[in-house]
């Protein structure tokens, strides 16, 4: 168990201080939610590591959205209310339940949290999540703080149950993680109706199927009218020459750019309330649509015959603010906020940092033995490790989505194979995300006679969101304790032969197991056996120091990336054959040094030693590729 995530009691009374994920989770409880799963993923993981923090309630991680969600809607059809929360790529794995999830329906109200990372801070694409729900045909919730964060979970899950539907609620990250106030009330009965037998209902046949596509086209007419009347749906009233239609946080960012205009907040964004926005747009002399990501309601709007003034004016990329829409549509007569004064130009700016891995972390040890492996090809995967494609490792050369390491080495060994070439490929993924889609990956290598070698990099938690459990980890997110599994047996059932279990901080035994794999005629797994240093299991040991006047400046110790190594000096040197050599002499910070002794092991002239310590260690060198 992570020492950051053990469960505390929650406030019970007053007015709070909550992110929206956390207002998220305290809505489902006080709206009777008793069922929630997850598979963790910034921005969205805090919502269901608060929803644990609350009595009376059943909360997992799933080993991938598609199983949250159907856990989840299980325990719908079970007549309880349940709740699935995810950031917006975990609903690509969770859409072939969310589609046929949409034609069966609900039977306790069912709940679809999806928070869109709408700048990439931690994701590889930006997608709108608004698409998703036009595409399953089920409702769409925009919160635009904490507050309604909250509030919006009872009108969704009440709704849901009053149409027959699942409803997707969506945040970006600036509401998942920014605080805000949010009254605190008090949690009924949770309702429980009992598994009702119906097959017609549950399951979902093409005879059945057939029947309920239009139901469900009729479910969107009757949602598209509700949605005039809804409270959610609020016209404000200022000027009347400006009108601004806004959803989520892009209403925050109109409103406080645009104070004297009149808007149109839509709290439920999708389907559309056509009959609202007709009436808004008939009393506004100039209309706009301030939307982050996509002009989706533009393009609706536009579709109803209306004319919109600001097509094409807002940015398509990265999360809008009040400036960003103030100069996009300055010009367009609107009557504008002061803008705030402009920030002092520095005389000197931060110094960037790359992100890197943390002083210690065993995924090191692995980067630095492949990266010197000139002569392979490196598929990498969704987590830390995927912080290998930089320097000085530069140790991953793809990366698409969670679990596609496996397949795509498959792939690139077969395109070799096929061109009658041979290309030694090395797969490359984490604990979690093995769990997550990996597995599917390695029974195909195995099933089509791949030559692929996978490296699991088991750190014993999801490191990348914030050090979650999962069925590895042997603890549930309720701090229950099951039976971990065991990776190398697991990799054996599934029909691989060659299996290596390694310390990944002993250079030598890693550099040996990778000679191993790759000599193997087939499939192989290297497993690490390391934990995370962000967890309770890691036990740091005695820092190491750099004896000056033993250090040569070589550099060799700065490729294994530890930032706990930090150049003090550089000096360029002619040597005996005329070239010109870079020295680096280097100091260990011993504050960030976790004394994994990785730098010991490269270290030539014996000049990393235990702090306070003068005598040089013995631990082996580095191996020689």
């Amino acid at each position: 168990m992570t020492k950051h995530h053990r469960l505390t009691a929650p406030a019970t009374s007053g007015r709070v201080l909550m992110s929206g994920n956390e207002a998220v989770a305290r809505g489902a409880w006080e709206a009777g939610v008793t069922v929630a799963s997850s598979y963790p993923g910034t921005p969205a993981t805090e919502i269901l590591e608060a929803f644990a923090r609350y009595p009376g309630v059943y909360a997992e991680w799933a080993p991938n959205e598609k199983v949250a969600f159907e856990v989840a809607m299980g325990a719908s059809l079970a007549g309880a209310r349940s709740l699935v929360s995810m950031k917006h790529v975990g609903l690509n794995v969770a859409a072939d339940p969310l589609m046929t999830g949409s034609y069966i329906g609900v039977r306790g109200g069912f709940l679809v949290v999806v928070s869109d990372d709408v700048g990439m801070g931690s994701s590889q694409n930006a997608q709108d999540t608004r698409y998703f729900a036009r595409f399953a045909k089920v409702p769409l919730f925009e919160p635009s703080d904490s507050h309604e964060a909250k509030a919006f979970v009872a009108e969704a899950l009440n709704l849901s149950e009053r149409m027959d539907t699942p409803v997707i609620v969506r945040l970006t990250t600036r509401i998942s993680h920014v605080k805000g106030l949010v009254e605190l009330g008090e949690r009924p009965a949770p309702p429980f109706l009992g598994f009702s037998k119906d097959p017609a209902k549950y399951v979902i046949l093409p005879a059945h199927a057939r029947k309920k596509r239009p139901k469900v086209l009729q479910r969107l007419k009757d949602l598209a009218r509700l949605a005039d009347t809804s409270p959610l749906n609020v016209i404000e009233w200022c000027d009347r020459q400006t009108g601004i239609i806004a959803s989520g946080p892009a209403y925050v960012y109109a409103r406080e750019a645009f104070p004297e205009a009149s808007f149109l907040k839509l709290g439920v964004s999708f389907p559309l309330a056509e009959g609202l926005i007709r009436e808004f747009a008939s009393q506004v002399k100039r209309l706009y649509i301030v939307e982050e990501l996509e002009g989706i309601v533009e393009a609706d709007v536009l579709a109803m015959g209306i004319r919109v003034d600001s097509v094409g004016k807002l940015p398509r990329t990265g999360e809008l603010t009040p400036r960003r829409v103030r100069t996009a549509l300055d010009g367009a007569g609107l009557k504008v906020a002061e803008a705030p004064p402009s920030p002092p130009d520095l005389e000197m700016l931060p110094f960037p940092r790359p992100p890197t891995l943390c002083s210690g972390c065993p995924h090191m040890g692995v980067f630095y033995t492949i990266g010197k492996m000139k002569d392979l090809v490196i598929t990498g995967d969704i987590g830390c490790y995927t912080l290998g494609v930089g320097s000085p490792w530069n140790a991953t050369h793809t990366c698409v989505c969670m679990g596609a390491s496996l397949g795509n080495a498959l792939g690139i060994e077969k395109a070799y194979r096929m061109a009658s070439q041979e290309q030694k490929v090395v797969a490359l993924i984490g604990d979690s995300t093995f769990l997550h889609s990996g597995m599917t990956g390695l029974l195909d290598i195995v099933y089509n006679g791949g030559n692929v070698t996978v490296f699991i990099l088991d750190n014993r938690t999801v490191g990348m969101t914030g050090g979650q459990d999962h069925p590895g980890t042997g603890v549930t997110l309720q701090e229950e304790k099951s039976k971990p599994v065991d990776f190398v047996a697991l990799c054996r059932a599934l029909g691989v032969e060659h299996v290596q279990l390694v310390d990944p901080y002993r250079l030598p035994e890693v550099y040996r197991a990778v000679k191993e794999a790759l000599a193997h005629p087939g499939p192989s797994v290297i497993v690490t056996n390391q934990p995370c240093i962000l967890i309770e299991e890691f036990h740091r040991t005695q820092p190491y120091e750099v004896l000056d006047e033993l250090c040569n400046g070589c550099g060799a110790c700065l490729k294994t990336g530890c930032p706990a190594i930090q150049v003090v000096r550089r000096e360029v040197v002619r040597l005996p054959n005329g070239r010109d050599k870079e020295l680096s002499y280097v100091t260990i910070d011993p504050v960030g040094c976790n004394g994994c002794d990785l730098c010991v092991q490269t270290c030539g002239p014996k000049a990393i030693v235990p702090l306070g310590s003068s005598v040089p260690t013995t631990a082996g060198a580095e191996p020689q590729s």
